[in-house]
């Protein structure tokens, strides 16, 4: 079948954007194929620096020939309505038919629509999707009235080899395209993609960005070895160079013994970022003093001109970075700390200086929660933002604690003050190492909760995908840090106390500030939200989750996660799971009757012995009483799995009561009796969980 070749050949797009870019051209174009209803076998999208590319295959020549049939008004259906319906139509009385049906007579008319030609329909097709594909940044360029995200060359359309007339703006789609910028000059002409593509890479275009990904470390992996060294791992900044090069070329070049002395992670940060070098290092792990780049041509000279250019460019940014780091090194971290009242972290929070004495003082409150030494959690505290005002940051803010580290390494202080230093911004993401030394916990812990409740107190939460001071990852920050090293803490004790630190460190008038803690819940459930989301990915359940922290008193994510997994092995068994279908059993009784009654029925409010007539009720009621106070105790010894094992005696009489009792009877006494007993389940069963949270188990 008939085979589509497109392709608008532009000036370089943007790596970041490239790979959005070519996926929302297929969804257009394929999103507008089906409309249409021409069906297609595969269709697939490429992106190099200057073409997007799409192919789709298997497409018939027309569209098939339809015919729909639409009932109209009866047959004595007013005159009005009978010639709304032909006009409608376009039809007269003669071109539809009279049908009897069991409603009574009805006149029909079938409308037949012949197929059109697929070429006709893929013009505007196409047309509306360059139309509509859109860029985070575009423009119009020379005297044309179109946008696109950089200046158009031409446009390549073919249909079954037949060129079909897309226009965009001054632009008419042909048969031909060209090849790589530098390398070639001759203008390609295509009949079919498989030439097109063989064409392309004859011109030294590869236009698979996985082949270009796939040479490029086939090729750093082969000149590393020469060197005795090997490639660190780099997967972004892999995707991003492959969206640079058409024809992917990778060189060696030196960075400079000189050089070797400024830390490793800034030298990494430059060639990185600013150059989109790769680092190398020795099989132990030890940095390297060469780097890798990537060309997008050969050059007669092997590329030694283009290494060279590079070193040059290298060795000025390096020579920067070299004499921040000497300079730096004149004055301590502790001298600088007096530049952080300048610094404002957020006008109705203060400066950067006002925040971290309230981080100390939170650290301090944290120290033997985790287990650290107090004096060094309070000078970790005191120097964890200076490195900011140094030259180094200002330059390189990605090096930020880094540079912290080294700098009070190079003052004399703990190791563990340094490293705390360095790690307290961590975890910043999902990959990102979780500290785990005791003085790095807590002051890491004090940082993202001192940000999170400041930002409560004025009402400054995320709201929907707007998060400006990233509070979701300081909230996922705090989770993992508990969860990874074990620190049994109660949230919201936590939460008072920075609430507290930070109103005496606030003027007291300004009302920005919440005067009470009002909003605990609120945090609270936002961390239970944050932490369903990390879970997700282990296939922990989030509902069990919910039905936890729905107690409303569990903010321990320790013990919080030791009764999810009991609650979760608990619910696997057959006796948990057929518990669970009598507690919504239960719980749905009550809600219809205490709605319909306008009261709620608790057996705190007087379940009285001797309105149990039946056995099966008098059973489970005995077992209730005993239950109750043994399910109290092992929850406060934190024995959870014994507890899910005394919920599972209740099972069988549970059963019993259901099989074998009326609840709705006449007699009011009995039946509120016999309600609040049903409440006695539910209460039991909720000092473990709210169960009513729980998906499943419905009657």
């Amino acid at each position: 079948m008939p085979e589509l070749l497109f392709e608008i050949l532009s000036e370089e797009i943007p790596a970041r954007m490239q790979g959005q870019a070519a996926a929302d051209l297929k969804r257009l174009v394929t999103d507008g194929l089906r409309e249409a209803g021409l069906g297609f076998e595969t269709a697939h999208s490429y992106v190099t620096p200057r073409r997007l590319t799409l192919v789709v295959d298997g497409l018939p020549d027309s569209t098939p020939d339809t015919s729909e049939e639409r009932r109209g008004p009866r047959t004595d259906a007013p005159e009005k309505a009978i010639q709304g319906f032909l006009g409608s139509m376009g039809l007269t009385l003669d071109g539809v038919e009279k049908r009897a049906t069991d409603k009574g007579q009805f006149y029909f008319a079938v409308i037949e629509k012949k197929g059109q030609k697929t070429e006709i329909l893929l013009k505007d097709l196409l047309e509306d999707a360059l139309v509509n594909l859109s860029w985070p940044k575009s423009m119009r360029w020379a005297d044309t009235t179109i946008r696109w995200v950089r200046p158009v060359h031409s446009i390549l359309c073919l249909f079954d080899g037949q060129v079909i007339p897309v226009t965009f703006g001054p632009y008419t789609a042909g048969n031909k395209t060209r090849a790589h910028r530098f390398l070639t000059s001759a203008v390609v002409e295509v009949t079919d993609f498989e030439g097109y593509k063989k064409s392309l890479e004859t011109g030294h275009v590869l236009l698979d960005r996985e082949d270009r990904k796939a040479k490029i470390m086939e090729n750093a992996e082969a000149l590393a070895a020469q060197e005795n060294l090997i490639v660190k791992d780099d997967p972004a900044l892999l995707d991003e160079v492959a969206g640079l090069v058409e024809w992917p070329v990778v060189l060696t070049g030196d960075i400079g013994a000189e050089f070797l002395e400024i830390p490793a992670e800034v030298l990494v940060t430059t060639m990185r970022k600013n150059q989109k070098y790769f680092t190398l290092q020795t099989k132990d792990g030890v940095f390297a003093n060469k780097f890798l780049l990537v060309a997008n041509k050969e050059t007669p000279d092997g590329g030694a001109a283009i290494v060279a250019g590079n070193e040059r460019v290298l060795r000025a940014r390096l020579a920067d970075a070299k004499f921040f780091w000497t300079q730096d090194r004149k004055a301590t971290l502790e001298s600088r700390t007096g530049q952080l009242t300048n610094i404002t972290f957020h006008a109705k929070l203060g400066s950067l200086a006002e925040k971290m004495a309230r981080v100390g003082k939170l650290a301090d409150a944290l120290a033997g929660v985790v287990g650290a030494d107090t004096g060094q959690v309070l000078r970790a505290a005191q120097l964890a933002k200076a490195d900011l005002v140094s030259e180094m940051v200002c330059e390189f803010p990605e090096v930020q604690g880094v540079m912290g580290q080294y700098y009070a390494r190079n003052d004399g202080e703990d190791d563990a003050v340094a490293n705390a230093i360095a790690e307290h911004y961590s975890p910043a993401g999902p990959s990102d190492a979780c500290p785990t030394g005791p003085v790095s916990v807590a002051v890491a812990l004090a940082d993202k909760i001192d940000t999170l409740v400041g930002f409560w107190a004025i009402e400054e939460k995320p709201t929907g995908s707007k998060d400006p001071f990233a509070l979701r990852r300081a909230a996922l920050g705090v989770i993992r840090l508990i969860m990874e090293n074990g620190v049994r803490l109660n949230l919201m004790t936590v939460f008072r106390q920075a609430h507290e630190v930070l109103r005496s460190d606030m003027h007291q008038s300004d009302a920005a500030v919440q005067e009470t803690f009002t909003f605990g819940q609120d945090l609270l459930s936002f961390f239970a939200d944050r932490l369903k989301v990390h879970l997700r990915e282990q296939g922990v359940r989030h509902d069990l989750i919910t039905a936890i922290f729905a107690l409303g008193s569990e903010d321990d994510l320790v013990r919080l996660l030791a009764r999810v997994e009991a609650l979760r092995s608990f619910l696997e068994t057959t006796d948990g799971a057929n518990l669970l279908t009598a507690y919504k059993r239960a719980a749905n009784i009550l809600r219809i009757e205490e709605k319909k009654d306008g009261r709620r029925y608790d057996h705190a409010d007087g379940l009285d012995d001797k309105h149990l007539k039946e056995n099966a009720e008098s059973r489970l009621y005995q077992k209730l009483m005993e239950v109750g106070p043994v399910v109290t105790n092992t929850l406060e010894k934190e024995q959870f799995s014994d507890a899910m094992g005394v919920l599972a005696s209740m099972r069988l009489l549970v059963d019993a009561f259901f099989d074998n009792v009326t609840v709705n009877v006449d007699d009011p006494a009995l039946r509120e009796n016999r309600l609040k007993l049903l409440s006695l389940i539910r209460s039991s069963m909720n000092q473990i969980a709210d169960f009513s949270q729980i998906e499943g188990g419905e009657h």
